[in-house]
Formats: C-alpha cells, structure tokens, sequence
C-alpha cells in the first residue's frame, strides 16, 4: 500500500476518535445537566414532604398550647416553615400545572400565623374564629401532607423520575400513568376545594392579588408570530428546529413554551400568549474564558433590555460566576427603586451573548404606582441604622415586607466589620423593615436607562 494511503488512514482514524471523543464529551456534559437538574427536582420534593410533614405537627401543638409564651414562638415557626414549602414548590417544573391553588394555600397559613405572632397575645388572644381556623387548617394539611407522601411512595418505588414530569408537562402528553402529575393535580384538587370554603373567611384572604401578572399587555399572538420572536431571540435562521407548546388550562398566565437545541446549545423561554412577552429565558452552552469585562458586558445587558421595551431600569447589583456576568435591574420611578419589579440578565464573558432573562417578576408587579411621601426624615432614618455601619449610599426603595405588603423605605447601603449590609428603612414610621448581608460581590452602580 501506497505511503500516502496510511498517510490518509491515519489521519482518518485521529479524526474519527477525535470525534467520537467529542461527542461523547458532549453527551456526558449534558447527561450532567440532566442529573444535577435531576437532583435538585428530587430534593426539593422531598424537602416539600418533609416541610409539609412538619406543618402539620407544627399547627397541632399549635391548638394544644395554652401558654401565650409559647404560643407565639410556634406561630413564627409555622410561618417559617410555610415559607420554605412554598420555596420547595418554586422550584419543582411546574410552570404548565397549574399548581396556584396550592401556593395560595400556603400563603395564606403564613399571612394568617405571621400577623397573630405579631400581635400582643396577651392583650388580645386568640379568639374562637381564629381557634376555628387554626383547627380546618390541621385538618387540611393533613390530607394535603398524606397526598403528598402517597406521590412519594410512588416516587420512591418505582424510581420515577421529575426530568419526565418536565418533559410530559413541555410537550402536553397526557400519559395515564404518569403518577407524579396525577398525584400533585390531587393535591391542587383538594386544595382547590379548601379556597372555595374559606372564601368567606376575613382571615384568610389573598395576599393582594399578588400572583396577578399586572403588566401583560397586548394582544394574543398566535404560535406563527411566537415561532418567528423566539427565533430572533434565539438568533436561529430557521423556525422549523424549534419545538413550541401551550400552558396548561387553568394556569395563572397562558404561556407559550418553546424550546431549541442544536451541537452547540439549548435554549428554554417562557413566552406569555398575550403580548409576546418573554418571561424567562435559559441559554445552556459552553462558555470560553473571559474576553470582556463586567463593564462591557454590562452594556450588552442594558442593550438586551431596551430591545425588550423595558424602561427605566436602573443597575443594582452584577456578579461575576465563573465566565458568566449576572446584572440584577430594578424600575426606576421618580427616583425611587423598585425592588418588586426586579429583572435579572446573564451574559457570557466570552463574546457579551445573552444566557438568561428572569423577567417574571416585573410582570406580576410593575404597575404604576401612587407613592406617599416619606413621613421620617432620611437623617431620622440613617439615625435607625447602627452607628457602627459606615453608610455608603442611600436611595428611596419600594421592598415588600413580610406580609407581602408594598412599603416605601429608606434604602442605606453600609459596611462593617469588613461585610457589607443592605438596611431598609421604613419611610412614614421609622420601623426597621429589614437588613441583609451581601455574602458575595455585588457592585452597585448608578445611572438609569
């Protein structure tokens, strides 16, 4: 045989194992993906369980208490634990069930308990409707608690996996025997039943209407015109490798569902069917080492949100993990921010592409807002603040207390003791709303756009 033939033979076989190498590299990196995703549906299930386990105890030693003492501390205990089932649910692939009902549930125990702990207990007990709706919301959770534990016996047993649900629920496959979506539609069920016979109770109510998305604006677009925006999102030439499908019936927002993969990436987005909006976007490829700074990728973010029509949207925070740059903005009005309509980008360092959008939240809150005028001074406020707190920046803030309830705050932005801490203080009485620690990097910057 000819020299050049081995010549030939053997850079074809370098580059079939070359090849093969690649492909399995990419195989493996995603079945990566799959599990770690895998892995976080799994706890946070369980994790639900578990918390929902919990609950219910919680509320019957709750009803046998007799000590205001005790009382009180219990009662922050049930809405700590509420608050961790409903963080448990965020995070389950449960964008197309409607699972609203369930949430609401939840939320409402922990509006309920969170404002009689609050309360002087002594100066004003429980009364018999309170006492009343302490015992139907035992009752309540336990059915909800045995539910729950009946999916994960089947979860358990034969192994299912939550990375099905996600596919099931995506493509709109009514399977028979898919047991997880069967079991939590038991769950929304009987919880459904539960809000219509608390509708008349004052202490139950909803929490202002708050999983409302109250700046979707626009008309129905059809699946053609949702097809055609995903493509320019996704800067794909041709609709045809995009797979579309529709939310369920019943849930909150009717959404489109659209989905694209190729060698080099896949893409996820939320868009809703009135408008076009995209609520949230996920872009899952691999990113090279750093050629731009945060800076200019920061820029490439701004870019991104003015092509979105998002307006006066101001930069609070930006992060560096890894290759990727997260911008955190929040709706500027007449120089106040507005922490509940918060968005979040995330850019590759690499060439400034955009890898997410979470814009969910400034569509269930951004509206146009009727604001008091501060009451407390910002040097009455700044005196609330801990004098060993070095005071760096202060703004006028709109948070949401732990009620849920919009307040106008002064915002103040300090170190100590070498850690940065973010206080809100309330702006008509003077109360200490809140105070977080930054525990990573987070660069403020000013300007607006």
């Amino acid at each position: 045989m000819p020299r050049w033939s081995w010549i030939i033979i053997t850079v074809l076989t370098i580059g079939l194992v070359g090849t093969s190498f690649w492909g399995y590299k990419e195989h493996e990196d995603k079945n990566a993906v799959l599990i770690q995703a895998e892995n976080t549906y799994q706890r946070s299930f369980h994790e639900l369980t578990h918390n929902m386990d919990l609950l219910y105890d919680k509320i019957g030693t709750t009803l046998a208490m007799n000590s205001k003492d005790s009382l009180s501390p219990e009662l922050v205990d049930i809405w700590r634990l509420t608050s961790e089932a409903m963080s448990n649910v965020g995070q389950l692939p449960l964008t197309l069930l409607p699972f609203n009902k369930t949430e609401e549930f939840l939320s409402n125990i922990g509006d309920f308990t969170y404002r009689t702990a609050a309360r002087d207990l002594d100066k004003e007990p429980l009364s018999n409707e309170e006492l009343k709706t302490l015992e139907s919301l035992y009752e309540q959770s336990e059915d909800i608690k045995d539910e729950l534990r009946t999916v994960q016996h089947e979860v358990l047993d034969n192994n299912l996996r939550w990375m099905d649900v996600q596919l099931a629920l995506a493509t709109n496959d009514e399977q028979e025997d898919n047991t997880i979506i069967d079991g939590l539609k038991t769950v929304e069920k009987k919880v459904e039943g539960y809000s219509e016979g608390n509708e008349d109770s004052s202490l139950l109510g909803t929490r202002e209407q708050e999983h409302e998305f109250k700046n979707i604006k626009g008309n129905r677009i059809s699946e053609d015109e949702a097809l055609n925006r995903s493509a320019s999102l996704f800067d794909v030439k041709s609709e045809k490798d995009i797979d579309i499908s529709q939310s369920g019936e019943g849930a909150d927002l009717p959404l489109y569902n659209v989905s694209y993969e190729d060698d080099d990436k896949n893409v996820h987005l939320d868009m809703s069917q009135h408008g076009g909006h995209p609520l949230s976007m996920l872009v899952n490829r691999t990113v090279g080492e750093p050629n731009l700074s945060l800076h200019e990728a920061q820029e490439e973010a701004e870019k991104y949100l003015k092509e979105q029509k998002f307006k006066n949207m101001t930069l609070f925070r930006s992060s560096q993990y890894d290759s990727v740059g997260v911008y955190s903005f929040l709706h500027e009005e007449d120089s106040v921010r507005m922490y509940p309509d918060a968005i979040e980008v995330k850019v590759a360092l690499d060439n400034g592409d955009i890898l997410g959008l979470t814009a969910t939240n400034y569509f269930m809150n951004h509206k146009k807002r009727d604001l008091p005028k501060p009451k407390v001074t910002k040097k009455d406020a700044k005196a609330k603040v801990n004098p060993n707190v070095k005071i760096q920046e202060d703004f006028l803030a709109v948070i949401e207390n732990d009620l849920g309830k919009e307040v106008l705050t002064y915002e103040f932005l300090g170190t100590m003791g070498g850690k940065t801490y973010r206080i809100f203080i309330n702006a008509l009485d003077g109360k200490e709303e809140r105070i977080e620690k930054l525990e990573r990097k987070e660069i403020n910057l000013a300007g607006n756009f």
